[in-house]
């Protein structure tokens, strides 16, 4: 389609069987079905110290942080699903945050290359009654404290031992249809973004 919308989907979670990746692969699904070019990754695969300014000018950015950062910048959307541990965001996703938000060789200090004029949809699966709602007002925050525009459809659900098949996906129609929109809405956003930005 013209102007295919880029959106890269990831959960803030490095355990093997996360609820947040089943539930971000749902709404990449629905996101696909939209028209968008959908990449799916693992955080784990990008490992990275806690961050620690003294580290980077010492040694500069982990090559994880780079090849992270050039995949970011290659996306016009991001998918994120994203526990909620005490009540925040995750230490991955934050110290990942923290992290690619630092400037490469060349950037300017503030230049948050791979969040200024991206688009984000965040979601949230948790064992808890609330979902992991309080912890996705903590990412909104940040998020758009940093560029980004999330748009304002999110769902967070709870109870998520038991909501989810063999298979990952979520065994209420209503909620799986839920989070396939979430996936649609963001690359109809961001569909539209691009085109009035060409």
């Amino acid at each position: 389609m013209t102007n295919q919308p880029k959106i890269l989907a990831f959960a803030g979670s490095a355990r093997e069987d996360s609820f947040n990746k089943k539930l971000v692969k749902i709404a990449a699904a629905g996101a696909k079905v939209s028209g968008a070019e959908v990449t799916y990754i693992d955080l784990k695969d990008y490992p990275m110290p806690l961050f620690n300014e003294d580290l980077q000018l010492k040694e500069g950015l982990p090559q994880a942080v780079i090849d992270l950062k050039t995949l970011m910048k290659a996306h016009q959307g991001f998918l994120i699903a994203c526990p909620e541990y005490n009540s925040s965001i995750t230490p991955l996703l934050k110290n990942t945050i923290d992290w690619v938000s630092r400037p490469e060789a060349g950037e300017a200090p503030m230049a948050l290359s791979c969040f200024r004029g991206k688009v984000a949809a965040i979601m949230a699966a948790s064992p808890g009654g609330l979902g992991g709602l309080r912890g996705l007002v903590h990412v909104r925050s940040i998020l758009e404290s940093i560029g980004v525009l999330v748009i304002p459809e999110q769902t967070a659900i709870g109870s998520a031992y038991q909501v989810f098949d063999e298979n990952g996906n979520l065994i209420d129609g209503k909620q799986k249809e839920a989070i396939a929109a979430i996936g649609a809405r963001l690359a109809e956003v961001t569909t539209k973004l691009s085109r009035n930005a060409s």
